[in-house]
């Protein structure tokens, strides 16, 4: 249910309710997923050999499990940790089954429902307050970064115009902000989305923190004001916005877009493999209610359409992409499709070895950096794969915090930290674009 200015009254007194900036009420209730995920359990296995391998991947696919990461039981590999969502009904069985195998295993969260209480806090609790006091360090639903993104628009005329480009499958827009000092010359430009997977909710409290932190230090910081002067940014805050409000409203651990499938009732697409680069090889799932289902063809998503379109027109003038994602602590750049190496490695590379360096200087935490192939797992029909293939010669895929203790459940009081040492990191990458790489 949409909650309108008409019959929010109602709720309110069945809900209890909270007042956010655009005077719509957001219910209580819904947020807390009627309870559940009480009893559902986090466990992390470490497979040590390749027949425990065989094993998880045989249970696992048996067993009604959400996996974490990776996200998929064909890519569990030998030495590699595996996170597992557990339903309170298979986590005895799981375990067991762990133990007589002499599988190595521990619970990361113990009780996911009150992990979720925990991350937010209650709604009726939480500030919310009008655009110059907008809180940056809770989370936010699609209703409100759609609120700000219209207020941002209103108060920063000279720095910041917003449009749209396209709709999603549920008729949802897909805004983007455009950031930058209006100037009639050409400039070059740095993509940046977030919230390409619906459950990834740091992805789009950061790319709401950048514009944050470029609007509010334009004035005084040299770098950010330089960067502002001679780049165009291009801020998608929210990719998948219709499997972000799912996300909100019915199922906190959703990754997909929500399109519908004619022959199976599972629906949605990974939005991260339905690119059409190498599509729908290894990494990719060509079953529907995978969750790494790559999509009956190759930019069947309105969404990823949309976005192919306004990189395909504007690749000129675009010289980095860059995906926010979570979790794992690293920082990613082609080829996720194939053990190879980029003809520009040596620029690519130094740019994230500089990158993952400012963002240690924060708070001193580690990020690990390399093709993505290597580093994570061989994946296919990405948006970085397919952004460098069209072009784009830097290219890059983030991780954020953390490694798996929260998981996609980062608490709130991580958002500021998090977003920080994010923030040193894409003004080092976008720093690095003024200058001439010719390595």
């Amino acid at each position: 249910m949409e909650l309108g200015a008409r019959n929010v009254l109602n709720v309110a007194v069945i809900l209890g309710c909270v007042i956010i900036s655009n005077n719509l009420l957001h219910p209580v209730g819904a947020y807390l997923y009627n309870n559940r995920y009480a009893g559902d359990q986090v466990i992390r296995v470490t497979p040590v050999n390749n027949g425990e391998v065989e094993e998880l991947k045989r249970l696992f696919g048996n067993l009604k499990v959400d996996l974490w990461r990776p996200n998929s039981a064909a890519l569990i590999r030998e030495g590699s940790d595996v996170d597992v969502h557990v339903g309170q009904n298979g986590t005895r069985h799981l375990k067991a089954h762990l133990q007589h195998s002499h599988i190595r295993h521990k619970v990361l969260i113990s009780n996911l429902q009150s992990e979720i209480e925990k991350q937010t806090g209650y709604r009726s609790s939480r500030k919310r307050r009008s655009e110059f006091q907008y809180d940056y360090e809770v989370y936010h639903s699609l209703e409100e970064i759609q609120s700000w993104m219209f207020e941002m628009n209103r108060t920063h005329p000279h720095l910041l115009d917003m449009f749209s480009i396209g709709r999603s499958f549920e008729g949802r827009p897909l805004y983007v902000l455009q950031l930058g000092k209006r100037t009639r010359s050409y400039k070059k430009a740095v993509w940046i989305d977030c919230g390409v997977h619906a459950r990834e909710w740091i992805g789009p409290a950061f790319c709401q923190w950048f514009v944050k932190e470029a609007l509010h230090s334009y004035q005084y910081d040299s770098v950010m004001r330089r960067l502002m002067n001679q780049l165009n940014f291009y801020i998608m805050p929210v990719f998948n916005v219709d499997g972000y409000h799912f996300s909100w409203k019915t199922d906190r651990f959703w990754r997909k877009t929500r399109s519908k499938n004619h022959k199976y009732q599972c629906r949605g697409v990974d939005a991260n493999r339905n690119w059409k680069v190498k599509w729908c090889d290894e990494g990719a799932s060509s079953h529907p209610c995978d969750d790494t289902y790559c999509g009956p063809f190759p930019e069947s998503e309105p969404e990823v359409k949309a976005v192919a379109k306004f990189l395909r027109n504007h690749r000129k003038r675009i010289r980095a992409y860059i995906s926010i994602h979570a979790y794992a602590q690293m920082l990613l750049y082609p080829y996720s499709y194939k053990y190879a190496t980029i003809p520009n490695f040596n620029c690519v590379e130094s740019a994230a070895q500089n990158a993952v360096t400012a963002l240690y200087s924060a708070y001193g935490v580690r990020y690990r950096y390399g093709p993505a192939s290597t580093t994570l797992y061989v994946s296919s029909g990405s948006s970085m794969d397919w952004a460098y293939k069209n072009g784009i010669p830097y290219t890059f895929a983030f991780e954020l915090r953390d490694t798996g203790y929260y998981g996609f459940l980062l608490p709130e009081s991580l958002i500021n930290p998090t977003c920080t040492e994010t923030m040193r990191a894409v003004k080092t990458i976008a720093a690095g674009l003024l200058k001439k790489c010719t390595k």
